[in-house]
């Protein structure tokens, strides 16, 4: 068992799943604005803290799983956060999928603490594949940092790309996330083209898969998933584009496209996309 501490701050369906991957190796520590993972992350070896301040007191490693950045900027800067309870060397390790240019600003925020150091981690391939330790980490970051961490990140991760500096991670998060809903959208849509011309939707399907046509959200069955966060995706992708000047047309008809996919479905929508702001 090493002796280091690591910690989680986010243990809802990824996070926990994450943490679960380090308890044979370190003690692991987390907690979640949701009292009801307390007793579902003791049955996994993980100890539970109140809240992220204590967590900071006792890890000098965590990692932030989260939905939003007005959630990742409550963990770091709120009442109980994260920054009121580092007194030492820590660094935090961003999971959550958030806007680059928010990933940069918090950098540099950040750095007015010398105590602390940031990379930028968010991560891909789902649920089945935080069980088995076969995520895909997105890293944006100090590349020294990242080769330090690289003995706790292979235990979440098979793929650890590195992108370059801060908010390179989340770039290609933001584009895989773009490809992931325009490939949903467009095999739905080709196999209720092909339904509707009389093909039998699951042969089609499965002769598709043999094709060029092959798509991991078609062959995953992304369709018969919620697809939560799939508005907040494409609308991250595009605030990006449009700070840019970048014009994306096809991103803007796959946003619409989600949009239909989820009222056809009666599904609940993510938070929308706020003004960021870190407290002074």
């Amino acid at each position: 068992m090493n002796t280091e501490n690591i910690g989680f701050v986010g243990l809802g369906r990824m996070g926990s799943r994450m943490a679960h991957r380090l308890v044979d190796s370190y003690s692991v520590f987390g907690t979640d604005k949701a009292l009801s993972q307390k007793d579902m992350a003791e049955a996994n070896d993980i100890t539970w803290v109140d809240h992220s301040k204590s967590l900071a007191s006792i890890c000098r490693h965590i990692f932030i799983v989260a939905g939003s950045e007005t959630d990742v900027t409550e963990i770091i800067f709120g009442e109980t956060g994260l920054i009121h309870g580092i007194n030492s060397d820590t660094t935090i390790i961003v999971c959550a999928t958030v806007r680059p240019s928010y990933m940069r600003a918090l950098a540099e925020r950040l750095s007015q603490n010398a105590n602390i150091k940031l990379l930028d981690c968010p991560i891909a391939r789902g649920e089945m594949a935080a069980d088995t330790g076969e995520l895909l980490l997105f890293i944006g970051g100090d590349k020294q940092l990242l080769d330090a961490l690289i003995p706790i990140l292979s235990h979440i991760g098979s793929d650890i790309e590195f992108l370059g500096p801060i908010g390179a991670g989340q770039v290609a998060k933001a584009v895989n996330n773009y490809l992931l809903w325009a490939c949903l959208t467009a095999s739905m849509e080709g196999l209720d083209f092909g339904e509707r011309m009389g093909v039998d939707r699951e042969r089609m399907r499965t002769a598709l898969e043999k094709s060029s046509g092959a798509n991991w959200a078609m062959s995953t069955r992304a369709d018969d998933r919620p697809a939560l966060w799939a508005e907040k995706d494409m609308a991250l992708f595009l605030s990006e584009a449009d700070r840019l000047r970048f014009s994306a047309p096809i991103a803007g008809q796959v946003r619409e496209a989600i949009k239909l996919f989820k009222l056809d479905r009666h599904l609940d929508r993510a938070p929308d996309l706020e003004d960021f702001q870190f407290p002074k």
